[in-house]
């Protein structure tokens, strides 16, 4: 996320050492609303941070350090790419990801039947990628490289009792992508829930943290199908309880990185 000096930058967390914390001065004790007020700047690189204190949570003002403030702004340029079927590393994320979900099978052209396989909607990829833009892409392309067991488990649709009209694996992973980015709210001005504070406290541990996520989703949303033996008209109930158990381990006190979340182990 790119930080505007001038206005600040609003995030929250749980765990800090007493050396980086000191108190909001312009913070109001008695706000119910987590709020930001005009931030106070002491020296280069300081935000000031308010948060209505709920459970571990208080208003505090942290340092973010030139790296966590660079991981931020490359996530949200990569959130604002379309997808562009001209421009030829575009075409190239996409043979790589026919390449890593079909190793040794022939890609017999961008606009192709083939893709059909894959679960977009037509022959056309590209098409598909509207909602979400490259990024749904990169995630995808990274499912399959760095998790390609669980990748293809559930391309494949093993595991389970299946329904007969099971979700299309491509196009269900675009509305992952989608579904992740309101959740984390990270275009918002003002934090409006603690989990995108939450999540930026994990982007400064790693910086593939979205991408993570994204695979840790992708995991539990199919748990989920099998569960409710759901059906394609019943996805976005799935997606909503996908997101909601995301929430939750996302906020467990003990979980301050991706790895940690008990969902993480569903991964392979």
């Amino acid at each position: 996320m790119s930080l505007d000096r001038t206005q600040g930058s609003c995030v929250a967390i749980r765990t800090l050492s007493p050396s980086s914390i000191s108190r909001c001065a312009h913070a109001s004790a008695s706000s119910d609303d987590a709020t930001c007020g005009t931030p106070t700047w002491i020296g280069k690189g300081l935000t000031c941070v308010c948060f209505k204190r709920k459970g571990a949570y208080e208003r505090i003002c942290i340092n973010l350090t030139p790296q966590q403030e660079e991981r931020l702004r490359r996530l949200k340029h990569r959130m604002k790419v379309y997808f562009d079927g001209t421009r030829s590393d575009h075409q190239e994320a996409l043979r790589a990801l026919w390449s890593a979900t079909y190793p040794g099978q022939e890609l017999h052209g961008l606009i192709s039947d083939q893709w059909k396989e894959m679960g977009w909607q037509g022959r056309d990829p590209s098409t598909d990628f509207r909602g979400a833009g490259f990024i749904s892409l990169e995630n995808l392309l990274f499912f399959a490289k760095t998790f390609s067991t669980s990748f293809q488990r559930l391309l494949q649709k093993q595991g389970g009792k299946r329904a007969a009209w099971e979700y299309p694996f491509a196009v269900a992973g675009v509305n992952i992508t989608f579904m992740i980015m309101q959740m984390l709210d990270l275009d918002a001005t003002k934090p409006r829930t603690f989990i995108r504070a939450v999540f930026l406290q994990m982007l400064s541990e790693n910086e593939w943290a979205f991408d993570l996520l994204y695979c840790v989703a992708f995991v539990v949303m199919d748990k989920q199908w099998l569960e409710r033996n759901a059906t394609y008209m019943e996805f976005n109930d799935v997606l909503k309880s996908t997101r909601a158990q995301l929430e939750k381990e996302l906020l467990m006190d003990d979980v301050l990185r991706i790895e940690e979340m008990p969902s993480y182990s569903l991964l392979c």
